[in-house]
């Protein structure tokens, strides 16, 4: 529990705050802060953490706010890019983030009687001393790059001006403005319980936990992390249950026990990096409180077969600030009841649209992922839009890869969300990536120059129709449900099919090799920009093959062992048919005969033999007979009296 006083803590530093002095003024008013991370983002996802004295840092701050501290290859995973035998890496530290000081509620300062603090710094990655890697520095690239190729647009095509309000020529714009958010779903569980699958997905069916009352230690969790992110500075929009979990149950001992439940946090929109580096943080908070309650969190993907996933929804806007002061939104369109757009809101959704199949490998990155991305509850497979049924009704179609967001009484939120990401996805990756393929469409847009009227036609074209920019036989914009609409043929068709698995994703890419030509796109043709995307192609793959090799094919034999023959009574033609079945699916996939490996044995080779084209075809055949299993089996189990 929270037994401290807040207001005496030190929470975030401000890029204001950064100058020596400063710095030292507030760690010396804040003993309880005792030590500095650098805090670098390696292609794995993996934020360093070191423990720097706060002495240490003050004497040698100087020193470190220019150069750093140095790691090596060994500490970060940053393959094909650092090793053993070339493996200097520097941890040089942002001054243009904020900067968060993260409590270790196990751990109280004797003097002042608060958990103990490190500050840790948001930093990029440096390799042999002048190469900026990782995934903070691919993020400001894009970023940089969009803007820049933004600004030159909108100067060789004035006519867009005439469809957005409030700005007639770029002569008017000061500054470009890119704000992002996400969403955070997670699942909370007290420690060692297992979910019962079918009482979860009941529950989910009937939405008994949606937007519900969060009682006890998760209630508890909950408020104590709200109120944490709030003195960050975060911006809390709310917390409130999500559509999986089921009521957790009252123990003999008079606590909660059996707690299975799904959250979601909201926070406030900032620029691209903050909107990342806060996500990270916030997610460490989130564990620390939870587990200060005595629950553990997991943000997988699809921690539960069966039962509805945890995404990350990301949200991408886009604004102007004029000479006068004034933000203007770029996506907004002059004529607001008549058109859903501006042609660069367009052009931006566009470009997402047509290029998306780059951006797989970022948005899912693991098995895990693709546990999630199936088709049915709210799986957002198919690519395809929603804009709204009609200019006046915002969109409320929750099946689609990517929705339009408006409000008619407030122009400034207009946006993008992007509903593939999960919380394991690299989100500095995912928004610079974004931001890339927009510019693509955008470019393409105003140099047609294209009215929004004409891009509503564009975008909500059919099938085997011509357009200049996207796809003649694709469509991209569906306000129908694309699940109980539209038959699965029908889907594949339509809005293309979706990788399976992560070496499927990883083809979009090259075909079984690093193709620098098939990521142009979200590299701008830069050396440094491909170097990174290769060197986090080969983490996620070498990721992939290890859980599933070290962890995957374990849990999976667990779920056999527990499949066992349960009736006694042979007279039963349906328990023996059903429990025939099971046994010789379970045999199928992990018991090895003299002269048949098993699915999962024949897995392991692949691993082994990095043969990762035939691990693919046998992860998905695994998949699929297992599905089969659970189904089976669940259903023998049923008749079991």
């Amino acid at each position: 529990m929270i037994d401290f006083d807040l207001n005496r803590m030190l929470f975030t530093l401000t890029p204001g705050e950064h100058d020596e002095e400063t710095v030292r003024s507030r760690l010396m008013a804040h003993p309880e802060v005792k030590f500095v991370s650098f805090t670098g983002v390696d292609m794995g996802n993996h934020s360093t953490d070191e423990k720097i004295p706060v002495a240490l840092f003050i004497e040698d701050m100087e020193k470190m706010l220019e150069s750093g501290v140095q790691t090596d290859g060994s500490s970060v995973a940053l393959p094909t890019i650092a090793d053993l035998s070339n493996a200097r890496v520097d941890i040089v530290p942002d001054l243009e983030a904020n900067w968060f000081v993260e409590y270790n509620f196990g751990n109280r300062d004797y003097e002042t009687g608060l958990p103990t603090g490190t500050l840790r710094i948001p930093s990029y990655l440096r390799h042999n001393g002048d190469t900026m890697v990782g995934s903070r520095i691919y993020l400001k690239e894009s970023v940089d790059r969009f803007v820049s190729g933004l600004r030159e647009e909108l100067e060789a095509h004035p006519y867009v001006f005439e469809h957005i309000g409030g700005v007639e020529s770029m002569d008017h714009i000061d500054e470009i403005l890119l704000t992002n958010a996400t969403e955070l779903e997670f699942w909370v569980k007290t420690p060692d319980d297992r979910a019962d699958r079918d009482q979860l997905s009941i529950a989910q069916e009937l939405k008994e936990q949606y937007w519900q009352r969060v009682n006890g230690p998760v209630g508890v969790a909950m408020e104590q992390t709200l109120e944490l992110l709030d003195h960050y500075g975060f911006g809390v929009e709310m917390g409130h249950k999500e559509v999986g979990g089921v009521k957790a149950k009252m123990g003999n001992s008079g606590n909660f026990d059996h707690i299975m439940e799904q959250l979601e946090i909201d926070w406030k929109y900032s620029t691209p990096m903050q909107a990342a580096d806060n996500e990270a943080q916030i997610k460490h908070i989130i564990r620390d409180v939870f587990r200060m309650n005595g629950l553990e969190v997991t943000f997988l993907a699809k921690p539960i077969h069966g039962v509805a996933g945890s995404g990350e929804h990301t949200h991408f806007g886009l604004a102007a600030r004029l000479k006068d002061g004034k933000v203007i939104n770029l996506f907004e369109p002059k004529q607001r009841e008549s058109d859903f757009m501006s042609p660069i809101g367009y052009g931006a959704l566009m470009g997402i649209l047509r290029n998306y199949e780059k951006l797989y490998p970022i948005i899912a990155p693991e098995h895990d992922s693709f546990q999630r991305l199936k088709p049915g509850y709210e799986a957002p497979v198919c690519i395809v839009t929603s804009l709204g049924v009609d200019h006046k009704t915002p969109s409320r179609n929750r099946t689609v890869l990517i929705g339009l967001v408006r409000d008619l009484k407030n122009p400034r939120s207009t946006r993008f969300e992007l509903r593939s990401p999960n919380p394991h996805t690299n989100t500095y990756l995912v928004i610079g990536a974004g931001y890339l393929t927009m510019l693509d469409g955008i470019k393409a847009v105003l140099a047609a120059g294209k009215t929004p009227h004409e891009l509503e036609k564009s975008i909500s074209k059919n099938y085997g129709e011509e357009d200049f920019y996207l796809e003649r036989d694709r469509e991209y914009r569906a306000e129908r449900n694309i699940y109980t609409e539209f038959t699965p043929e029908e889907r594949e068709k339509l809005f293309g099919r979706a990788p399976a698995n992560v070496w499927e994703s990883f083809l979009n890419w090259g075909d079984g090799v690093f193709d620098p030509e098939e990521v142009s796109l979200i590299t701008g043709n830069d050396g440094t920009m491909a170097m990174i995307l290769r060197s986090y192609r080969e983490q996620m793959i070498y990721k992939w093959t290890m859980e599933y090799h070290d962890r995957y094919i374990g849990n999976t034999m667990d779920f056999l062992r527990g499949c066992v023959k349960l009736h006694e009574d042979e007279t039963n033609d349906y328990d023996v048919v059903n429990w025939n079945r099971c046994a010789e699916l379970k045999a199928l996939i992990g018991h090895e005969v003299r002269d048949r490996a098993s699915l999962l044995m024949q897995a392991r080779i692949a691993i082994d033999e990095k043969n990762y084209a035939c691990l693919s075809r046998l992860e998905l055949e695994i998949e699929e007979k297992l599905e089969e299993l659970r189904e089976l089996y669940a259903k023998y189990k049923r008749n079991i009296l």
